[in-house]
């Protein structure tokens, strides 16, 4: 019995399928795309912040390195979902339509990139709440600095920022599980049998 996944396009699923590749692919780039600006733009603020602060500021800790893992994984997801558009194209094109084997494997890549991304922003996004729980209740209850002074330990405050980065690490995990789902529509799509497929199977004596 040959491999289901190297059967031949059926005509009218692989222009559903390639149409489909083309239009989440585009959703799925665009989305990211435009999400992507806010890391960088956090990122050239901590720069920027950490060349104009004091000459003993602490080192890169543990947490800047998985934000800066996550962007990676969210720019190559991105990239990602670009290849999704130009594959759809091709399935869509009956000269150039690839085996069923190289979609479901484009699609598996990009469940497990989605998969990485999601893990590291809740991991993110964990680390940020435990660290503004710890502040509220190391300050008196009765009331706290939101800007702290100079001198002022900004281990023990919370500014803007900490508010920026939370509502942003929030609205990249809501991205990033469209984005999983997505890919995993795509790959139901892909692998499920059409009627004439289904057929197919079951007149293939076992």
């Amino acid at each position: 019995m040959p491999n289901g996944r190297d059967t031949e396009w059926p005509i009218e699923k692989r222009q559903r399928i390639g149409d489909q590749f083309v239009s989440l692919g585009r959703v799925g780039f665009y989305l990211q795309l435009a999400l992507l600006v806010v890391p960088l733009l956090l990122a050239v603020y901590i720069f920027l912040l950490r060349r104009a602060g004091p000459a003993d500021a602490g080192p890169v800790s543990l947490g800047n390195y998985i934000s800066f893992l996550s962007t990676l994984v969210m720019m190559f997801t991105t990239y990602w979902f670009y290849r999704y558009i130009r594959l759809g194209e091709r399935i869509r094109d009956p000269a150039r339509t690839p085996p069923r084997s190289v979609a479901v494997s484009t699609l598996w890549v990009g469940f497990w990139a989605g998969w990485l991304g999601i893990v590291l922003s809740m991991l993110l996004l964990f680390a940020a709440a435990w660290r503004m729980m710890f502040v509220l209740l190391s300050n008196p209850q009765s009331g706290m600095i939101l800007a702290p002074t100079l001198g002022t330990n900004p281990t023990y405050s919370i500014s803007a920022i900490d508010a920026v980065t939370l509502s942003s690490l929030v609205v990249s995990l809501g991205a990033e599980l469209l984005v999983l789902g997505l890919t995993l529509w795509l790959l139901f799509r892909v692998t499920w049998p059409s009627k004439a497929e289904a057929k197919v199977t079951k007149a293939i004596p076992v």
